[in-house]
This record gives structure tokens, C-alpha cells and sequence, in this order.
């Protein structure tokens, strides 16, 4: 006689991209040693892909590419699945910055933990000579590639071809070009033929971009001043 199989509990939340409502589940214990593995190897791109097969596994909802949703999605969807599995609380070490050095335990709660959105973040970077261009958002994978392997050699090329796949259209008050009927040499080419204040203006765009964060005051014992911390990100929460 087979095992009974265990129900296991739904939940909803709205992704802060778009506003849509999905179902999840939380992680099974098979799911959650794929994390254990990812987090312990500290290679952000196993912690990634782990990340993503298990999001992948527990989202009920149908029609969720969770390879093309925006880094700030996946990462707060993770939190929460997270904390429907195994706790609502993250213990985290984290360092004072008045010394540099020493180390403080907080707890935070996952429903204190937000996606901060700024005020003058647009997708739509206006130019010159009318024209603008509409952004959309990095995918996760896209998104650590770019900012975790400082080291690569190849690091500034990989973070102009994020920029290159990152643009939607280029449109002005007659025509329309679509991102998507260009080759990623003709993009990436593009982009390198901007000005140095027109490519701020985009690199603005992925500055401002929503982000997971929280920021807690602690302080330190030894020298007993108040410390502001900022974690942003996913890989802060789990550091």
C-alpha cells in the first residue's frame, strides 16, 4: 500500500511588475536541498539557476515564464515562498560600517522586506531629435551575470549587450522600431553609437530600477554607534 501524499498549501501574491495575482506553493524538502547545495557553493550563478528551478516548481499559476520575469519579481516571489516554507523570519550577520569589521545578528521579518520603486524611474528614456526609448527589464540570470563577475574580463562587454537586450523599441511622433526585428550586433552597435550624456540617460533607466530592500539600524558593541544598513537584493538576504 502506497504512502499517503501530504496536501500541501496555496498561496497568492501580486507581482510588483505588473500587479498580477499568482498562486505558489511552498518548497518541498526535495527543493530546499537544491538551495542548501547552491547557497553553500557561494557561486551566484548556481544560486541563481537554483533559484529559478525551484520558483519554477512551486508557482501554480499557469502562463508564468519565470525566466523572463524582472530580476525584482523573482526576487520577492522567492522571498515569499521562502517564508511560506521554512520561516517568516531571515537571520542574517551583518557588518557595522563605522568599523568595517564587526559583525551584528539581526532577524528581519519577510513582510517588512519591500520592492522599492524611485520616484523618477521611467522604462521610456527620452533623447534627441524626438526619439525615445523604451526599456524593459533585465531577466534575473541577466541581471547577476552582469553585476556579480566584476572579475571577468569581459565584464564591461557582457554589461553593453545587457543594455542592447534590455531595449524594447526606439519610437518617435512618425516611426517605430522594434528591438525585436534587430540583430544583437545591430543593438548592440546602436548603443555604442550614442553620446556619452544620451547613454546616461539609459544607464539612469537599470539605476533606478525597482529593487528589494530594507533598511535596519543596528549598533555596534564595541564602539556603540547607530549603523543604517541597506541590504538590496537577493544575495543580501541570504549573504
Amino acid at each position: 500500500m502506497p504512502l499517503p501524499k501530504i496536501t500541501t498549501a496555496e498561496y497568492e501574491l501580486k507581482l510588483p511588475s505588473s500587479g498580477k495575482a499568482i498562486k505558489y506553493r511552498p518548497f518541498l524538502v526535495k527543493e530546499e536541498k537544491i538551495l542548501i547545495l547552491s547557497l553553500e557553493s557561494q557561486d551566484n550563478k548556481q544560486i541563481t539557476n537554483a533559484v529559478k528551478q525551484v520558483l519554477k516548481e512551486c508557482v501554480i499559476s499557469k502562463g508564468i515564464k519565470i525566466d523572463q520575469l524582472p530580476s525584482f519579481d523573482i526576487e520577492y516571489l522567492f522571498l515569499n515562498v521562502r517564508g511560506k516554507s521554512v520561516g517568516e523570519t531571515i537571520d542574517l550577520l551583518v557588518t557595522c560600517g563605522d568599523d568595517g569589521e564587526t559583525e551584528v545578528p539581526v532577524t528581519i521579518s519577510i513582510d517588512e522586506i519591500t520592492v522599492s520603486r524611485s520616484d523618477d524611474h521611467s522604462p521610456d528614456v527620452e533623447l534627441s531629435d524626438g526619439y525615445t526609448v523604451k526599456m524593459k527589464y533585465p531577466s534575473l540570470s541577466q541581471f547577476i551575470e552582469t553585476n556579480f563577475n566584476q572579475e571577468d574580463e569581459d565584464a564591461v562587454e557582457k554589461s553593453f549587450e545587457m543594455i542592447a537586450t534590455s531595449i524594447d523599441m526606439v519610437y518617435n511622433d512618425k516611426d517605430m522600431f522594434a528591438a525585436s526585428e534587430c540583430t544583437k550586433k545591430e543593438l548592440k552597435d546602436w548603443v555604442e553609437s550614442l553620446t556619452s550624456a544620451q547613454f546616461q540617460k539609459i544607464e539612469k533607466f537599470f539605476e533606478t530600477m525597482p529593487k528589494l530592500t530594507h533598511t535596519l539600524e543596528v549598533t555596534n558593541p564595541n564602539t556603540k554607534k547607530k549603523n543604517t544598513i541597506v541590504l538590496e537584493g537577493l544575495t543580501d538576504f541570504f549573504a
